[in-house]
């Protein structure tokens, strides 16, 4: 994601916007802080559940790549918010749009379930 947030991107929930921030920064394992303890991340058809897993997830999937992140649309229904970004980098393809489902849970408004997909 830019370095400045969208209007788009600020009307979405807090730890969403913290998640994509941090995930794209000089330390994504920081963005496991918006997580609830037992998580689960699905990426590339595997998935991540609890906290050492998907901290180990988020140091890994950073440090294979460099690239740059742009917001293209958010969609919201009754039980996720979806962000679609355009990833543009040094891995094979160069460009992908991917889509992230959070999960929210209620009571803490931290990701439940995350879900990767193209």
């Amino acid at each position: 994601m830019s370095q400045s947030l969208t209007a788009q991107a600020r009307a979405l929930p807090m730890a969403i916007v913290t998640y994509l921030e941090r995930s794209v920064s000089a330390k994504p394992a920081s963005a496991r802080q918006t997580f609830v303890e037992n998580a689960v991340v699905v990426d590339d058809g595997k998935s991540y559940t609890g906290e050492a897993a998907i901290a180990a997830w988020l140091a890994g999937s950073a440090a294979e790549f460099e690239y740059t992140t742009t917001l293209l649309r958010t969609e919201t229904d009754e039980s996720a918010t979806t962000v679609v970004n355009r990833i543009e980098g040094n891995f094979p393809g160069r460009s992908v749009d991917l889509s992230y489902r959070f999960e929210l849970e209620p009571e803490t408004g931290l990701i439940q379930n995350l879900t990767i997909s193209i």
